[in-house]
């Protein structure tokens, strides 16, 4: 097999896995509270990547210097993400959670912006309106009422918020440290944010819904296949050709989503919604579009 194409499977892969996601969350509530799913996530994703990396003798040493970043990094990523995520899909459809999602690559010439000082080119301003057009489509029904409560709808956009503040913090790790260890260490520290909220609002309700093998392979899926594998797949193809062409995959994501949601959860498509989902990933694929010297 040539490169090209053990770079463009390891990406759809990636896609593919972290559209899985939506789908297994919505599957682990039916036995457990969103703090409970995000503990056992981090748990197992942290420990799985551990052995990996000693296996393949590839884990590089915490240095003392660099641990504010990464505790700032893990703020941002998993918790106040998985904050968002986990807490606006009890509310929010699966279909429409990965659309707002995927708006992440939109958005981040703006923080590259303001905190890099980077341009933004005339296609990002039209890619952010058109997809903005696309997102109101999927959250307002025909009598323009809110096709989802507002409170899910904004705690998804936290997530977009924490990945955008992901992003620009990581800039600040140095590059001696590989992905792989990058992932490792902000899974067991955001563990270590989670770890006081799950005792005091979920440990004692965790006997309270019936656990099911459902929902207990979702969560494993969650933290071996979401949290694990698909980064994995996710960074080797972005170091392959670069994080803008990597990003473009985002794309993807929420029609994989919209058609495992379907198959799996009966969730239903409308026209509407179909309609708003290619809006939003034409707005994406447009602010990708290079325009030399233009912009603001």
């Amino acid at each position: 097999m040539s490169e090209r194409y053990k770079v463009l499977g390891s990406l759809i892969l990636s896609m593919i896995c972290w559209a899985f996601s939506f789908v297994w969350i919505k599957q682990a509530f039916a036995s457990f509270n969103p703090l409970t799913i995000v503990v056992m996530r981090l748990t197992i994703s942290a420990g799985l990547l551990f052995v990996i990396l000693k296996l393949l003798k590839q884990l590089v040493s915490l240095r003392k210097a660099d641990l504010k970043w990464f505790i700032l990094l893990a703020f941002f990523e998993p918790f106040l993400y998985f904050m968002g995520e986990s807490f606006g899909l009890e509310l929010v459809s699966s279909t429409v959670g990965a659309v707002i999602v995927s708006t992440i690559p939109l958005f981040a010439p703006i923080t590259d912006k303001v905190f890099f000082k980077s341009r933004i080119s005339w296609a990002n301003i039209l890619g952010i309106f058109v997809s903005f057009a696309g997102v109101l489509l999927l959250i307002f029904k025909d009598d323009f009422s809110l096709a989802a409560p507002l409170k899910g709808i904004l705690l998804v956009f936290l997530a977009v918020f924490a990945a955008l503040g992901y992003s620009v913090v990581l800039k600040k790790v140095p590059n001696h440290y590989n992905s792989v260890s990058i992932i490792m260490f902000q899974n067991a520290i955001g563990l270590v944010y989670f770890l006081p909220l799950f005792f005091i609002y979920d440990l004692p309700k965790l006997g309270d819904k019936v656990i099911t093998a459902e929902a207990v392979y979702a969560v494993v899926a969650l933290a071996v296949v979401a949290s694990s594998l698909a980064f994995i797949f996710f960074t080797y193809g972005m170091r392959k050709i670069g994080i803008t062409k990597a990003n473009v995959f985002v794309n993807m994501i929420p029609v994989f989503t919209a058609v495992l949601a379907w198959w799996v959860l009966g969730e239903v498509l409308t026209f509407q919604m179909l309609l708003g989902i290619a809006i939003v990933i034409s707005g994406v694929f447009v602010s990708q579009i290079k325009v030399r010297k233009r912009g603001i």
